[in-house]
C-alpha cells in the first residue's frame, strides 16, 4: 500500500499535473469520459483533495470506479507514486484490459523499474516475454537497468544472460553500453573472473570497447592475480583508439604495489606523468610503500621530493610510511628531520618516531621527543607514547625508568591502560621479579582493570622457568574464571614447566588437554616433549610424538630431526636413522648438512666407513656441500678402520675443495699415525700444516710428547 509518510507530496504533485492538462479523460468520481478534466473545487482545503480522499488509505475499486479511462501516460505517472508492487501491479493489469489500450515502453520501464528494486525477476521475466508478443520495440535502457538490478541483487550470472539474450531472445542489439554495465556488475559481484570472457566476447561481436570499459577488465583480472595480462590491456588500449586515463593506471599501479612488483609499479608512474595524467596521493603512497616494503629508503623519498615539487602534498599516510622505513633501517635521525618538514604533525608520526629511537636502543632522545620535540609541534603524547617508551625501559632491564615513566604519565593526565600494566609484568618477569610482578597486578586490580591473557602467559611462563610449575598451575586454574581463555602460549609454557622438573606423564596430559580444548599444538610445543623424551633415551616416545605432530599436519622442523636422527644413531639404529631421514626428505623437509654429519659419524662409529662415503656422495648429488665435520668424521672413521692412506687421500681432497683443515682433522691423522709407529709421517704432516698456517694446540703436543718419549725409551 502508499507510504504514508511520503503520500502526501506525491498525490499533491500527481494530481496538479493531471489536473492541469486538459486532453486527460482522468475524471474524479461520478465524471464521465467525455468530461474535458477532473471536477477540482478550488475552495478545498490544500490538506485533502479529492484525490488524496481516494489514495489515503489507497482503495482500489474506488479509484477503478473514479477512472473510466487511463492514457499510457497517466499509468506511467500513477506507478511513479509510492505503491507497493501488488497494487501496483493490479493497477497495470487493470489498465492493460481497457478497450483499445496498449501500454507502451515508458510504462514497462516504470514498472519493471519498480520490481527489479523489489527482486522480482521473475515477474520481470514475464514482462519481458509479454512486451515481445505485444511488439514494443526494445531499447537497450531497459536491459541495462535490469542488469543493473540483478547486480544490486547479488545474481551478477543473470546480468549475463540477460546479456545474450538481448539479442537472441529479444532482438535488441546490445552496445558497449550494455557490456560496460554488466562488467561492472561482474567486478562488484564477485566474478571478476568471468569479467574478462564478457570482454573478448564484446570484441567477437565487432564491438569497439571503451576508455571504460577497457579499466574495468584490467580492474577484474588484478583481483584475480593477472596482472601480465591486465599491463597487456594497457598497450593494447591505443588500438582501439583508447587512451588510457589517470583511474587506469591507478588501478594497475595499485595492484602491483599489492603483488610486491614495486619495479613495475614505479615504471607506470613515471609513464603516467609522459601520458600527462595527474596521480593522485594515494598513487604515490602505493609506490612510496612498495619502496619502503624492500628498504629502498632512498627511492622513497625522493620520490616525495618530487611530490612537492610538482605541486603535490603528500598526506599523513605519506610521511608515516617514510619515517617507519628510515626508523626501520636505523636512519631515525633522518626521519627526525622529516618530522620536521611535516606542515601539521600528528601523534601517529610523533609515536613513529619515538618507536624508531626505541628500536635503535637510544631510549634518552626517545624520552627527549616525548618531552620536547611533541610539545613544541602542539601533539600531547597519549598512552601509546607512552607504552612504547615503557616498553623500551623493560626490554633494556631497566625497570626503575619504566616505573617513573609510568608516574609522568599519570601526574600529565594519561590514565595507564591494560597494555601498559601488561608490558611491566612481562618487564619484571623477565627479569625474575616475581614479587613486583604481582605488585602490578594487585595495583591494576585496585584501578579495576583485570589481568588479559598475555599477562597471564607472561606470569606463567616466568614461573615454570623458575622452576615453581604448582603456583603456575595454580594460577592456570583460575584463568577461565577471570574471563581469560589459556591459548597455544599457556600451554607450551606449562608444558615446558612440567618437562623441567621430569613430570612427563603430567605434561602429556597437559597436551592432550590443549587439543581437548580445541587449541592447536606447533612446531614449539611437539619440540619440547620430543626433546624431553630424548633427553631421557626415550625415543620410541619421541618417535610416536613425531608421527602424531605429522598427522596433525605441523611441519618437522631441522632442530627436531637432527634430535631423532642423533638419538637413534646414539642408539646405533643407524639405518634405522637412515630411512627416518629418507622419509622427511620425502615429506618436504629440505637436507642439511647437519643432518648429513650426524648420519655418517653414525656410520663411522659402527664401522661402515663405506656406507657413510656412499651416503656421502648421494648427499653431493643432491646439490648439499660437505663442510670440515663431515671430513672429519670420515677420516676419524678410516682411521679406526686402519685404512690411514685413504685418510690422507681424503685430507687432501679437502684441501683442494678449498676446505681448510682444523685441529681436529690434523689430531685424528697424527694420532693413528703415531699408533701404527709411523712417527716420521707424522712430523712431516705437522710440519705441512704449520707451514699452512695450523697452530698445534694441547692436545697435538700431547700426542707428539706421549708417543715420541715413548719410542724414545724403547730405543733406550
Amino acid at each position: 500500500m502508499l507510504k504514508r509518510f511520503k503520500l502526501s507530496h506525491y498525490v499533491r504533485q500527481s494530481s496538479h499535473f493531471l489536473c492541469q492538462n486538459p486532453s486527460y479523460a482522468f475524471c474524479s468520481a461520478g465524471s464521465k469520459p467525455s468530461d474535458s478534466g477532473p471536477v477540482v473545487n478550488s475552495h478545498e482545503s490544500e490538506s485533502e483533495t479529492d484525490w488524496e480522499g481516494l489514495l489515503k488509505p489507497f482503495d482500489l475499486e474506488k479509484l477503478r470506479k473514479s477512472l473510466n479511462w487511463i492514457t499510457p501516460f497517466q499509468l506511467r505517472k500513477l506507478l511513479e507514486l509510492p505503491l507497493d508492487v501488488p497494487t501496483s501491479m493490479e493497477i497495470f493489469q487493470w489498465a492493460g484490459k481497457q478497450k483499445g489500450y496498449c501500454h507502451t515502453f515508458d510504462v514497462y520501464y516504470t514498472l519493471i523499474d519498480k520490481l527489479g528494486a523489489a527482486a522480482e525477476f521473475k515477474v520481470i521475466d514475464r514482462l519481458l516475454l509479454e512486451m515481445k508478443e505485444e511488439g514494443v520495440v526494445f531499447k537497450e535502457s531497459l536491459f541495462m537497468l535490469i542488469m543493473k538490478c540483478y547486480g544490486r541483487a547479488g545474481f551478477p550470472g543473470q546480468a549475463t544472460r540477460l546479456l545474450l539474450d538481448m539479442r537472441n531472445v529479444f532482438s535488441c542489439e546490445p552496445t558497449f553500453k550494455s557490456y560496460n554495465v554488466v562488467l561492472e556488475v561482474l567486478v562488484a559481484g564477485n566474478c571478476p573472473q568471468v569479467a574478462p570472457n564478457v570482454f573478448y566476447e564484446m570484441l567477437n561481436k565487432g564491438i569497439s570497447p571503451t576508455v571504460y570499459s577497457f579499466g574495468v577488465v584490467m580492474k577484474a583480472l588484478c583481483l584475480v592475480n593477472e596482472m601480465d595480462t591486465a599491463c597487456s590491456f594497457l598497450r593494447d588500449m591505443t588500438k582501439h583508439g583508447c587512451v588510457p586515463t589517470a583511474v587506469v593506471y591507478q588501478t594497475l599501479i595499485h595492484a602491483l604495489f599489492k603483488a610486491n612488483r614495486v619495479n613495475e609499479a614505479s615504471k607506470l608512474l613515471e609513464e603516467m606523468f609522459l601520458m600527462g595524467c595527474t596521480p593522485d596521493v594515494e598513487t604515490f603512497n602505493d609506490v612510496i610503500i612498495g619502496l619502503c616494503k624492500v628498504d629502498r629508503i632512498h627511492e622513497a623519498a625522493k620520490l616525495v621530493d618530487r611530490m612537492l615539487v610538482r605541486g603535490f602534498t603528500p598526506n599523513s599516510v605519506t610521511y608515516g610510511v617514510l619515517m617507519h622505513g628510515l626508523c626501520r633501517t636505523s636512519r631515525v635521525d633522518e626521519a627526525k628531520v622529516l618530522l620536521s618538514k611535516v606542515p601539521q604533525p600528528n601523534i601517529v608520526l610523533c609515536n613513529t618516531l619515538i618507536n624508531g629511537y626505541v628500536r635503535n636502543g637510544r631510549l634518552d632522545e626517545a624520552k627527549e621527543v616525548l618531552n620536547e620535540s611533541m610539545l613544541a609541534t602542539g601533539c600531547r603524547p597519549d598512552v601509546y607514547t607512552y607504552n612504547i617508551l615503557i616498553n623500551g625501559f623493560c626490554k633494556k632491564g631497566l625497570m626503575v625508568s619504566a616505573l617513573e615513566t609510568v608516574r609522568e604519565m599519570e601526574s600529565r593526565g594519561c590514565k595507564p591502560n591494560v597494555i601498559t600494566y601488561t608490558i611491566l609484568i612481562d618487564g619484571f618477569c623477565k627479569e625474575g621479579l616475581l614479587e613486583e610482578a604481582r605488585y602490578i597486578v594487585d595495583e591494576m586490580s585496585v584501578r579495576g582493570l583485570s589481568l588479559n591473557t598475555v599477562g597471564y602467559n607472561c606470569i606463567i611462563r616466568a614461573l615454570c622457568k623458575d622452576g615453581d610449575i604448582h603456583e603456575a598451575l595454580r594460577i592456570f586454574s583460575g584463568m577461565s574464571s577471570k574471563g581469560c581463555k589459556p591459548d597455544i602460549f599457556t600451554y607450551n609454557s606449562l608444558i615446558y614447566g612440567l618437562c623441567k622438573v621430569d613430570q612427563m606423564e603430567e605434561a602429556l596430559g597437559m597436551y592432550r588437554d590443549m587439543l581437548l580444548e580445541g587449541v592447536i599444538a606447533n612446531t614449539v610445543t611437539y619440540n619440547t616433549l620430543i626433546r624431553a623424551f630424548l633427553g631421557k633415551g626415550a625415543t620410541e616416545d619421541a618417535l610416536k610424538l613425531v608421527n602424531d605432530m605429522l598427522f596433525r599436519g605441523c611441519p618437522l622442523d631441522e632442530i627436531t630431526s637432527n634430535g631423532i636422527i642423533k638419538a637413534l644413531c646414539n642408539d646405533g639404529a643407524v639405518d634405522k636413522a637412515l630411512g627416518f631421514f629418507e622419509e622427511m626428505i620425502r615429506k618436504g623437509l629440505n637436507p642439511h648438512v647437519i643432518s648429513c654429519n650426524i648420519l655418517i659419524n653414525g656410520f663411522c662409529r659402527i664401522g661402515k666407513v663405506q656406507n657413510s662415503l656412499d651416503f656421502l656422495r648421494d648427499m653431493i648429488h643432491r646439490g648439499l656441500t660437505p663442510d670440515i665435520v663431515t671430513y672429519n668424521s670420515l677420516i676419524n672413521g678410516l682411521c679406526k678402520m686402519g685404512h690411514i692412506r685413504e685418510a690422507l687421500n681424503l685430507f687432501d681432497k679437502l684441501q683442494t675443495e678449498g676446505i681448510s683443515p682444523d685441529a681436529i682433522t690434523y689430531n685424528t691423522l697424527i694420532t693413528s699415525q703415531c699408533r701404527e709407529n709411523m712417527l716420521n709421517d707424522a712430523y712431516v704432516l705437522l710440519s705441512r700444516g704449520v707451514a699452512n698456517g695450523f697452530v698445534p694446540n694441547d692436545v697435538t703436543w700431547y700426542i707428539l710428547v706421549r708417543y715420541f718419549v715413548k719410542e724414545g725409551n724403547e730405543d733406550w
